[in-house]
């Protein structure tokens, strides 16, 4: 099994909205892809919590049975429409894959 983990940082003001606002909008947009292919398992999306220090607003952990079910899943279209917006709204990004 692979586990696929991304982070973003975002802007602080993007697309008209805060920071905050924009990491709820990422969170909900993330949820959609809650099982869109075959093969992928556990799915989770967090936000940053007030009153903890991260350096990072929004992260995503999820399996996956292969590397074919993940490049499946970033091929996805609606994979690739969520990508647009947050192309718009970061600040940075870190992916990290590992077998499980």
């Amino acid at each position: 099994m692979l586990r696929h983990i991304v982070m973003w940082k975002l802007k602080e003001h993007a697309e008209g909205a805060s920071r905050a606002e924009n990491a709820q909008k990422l969170k909900a947009k993330l949820e959609t892809c809650r099982s869109i292919v075959k093969g992928q398992g556990h799915f989770e999306v967090g936000t940053a919590q007030p009153g903890f220090d991260c350096t990072y607003d929004v992260v995503l952990v999820s399996d996956f049975d292969d590397p074919t079910a993940l490049k499946a899943y970033q091929d996805h279209p609606k994979h690739l429409a969520m990508k647009e917006f947050i192309a718009t709204v970061r600040e940075d990004r870190q992916c990290f894959n590992y077998e499980v």
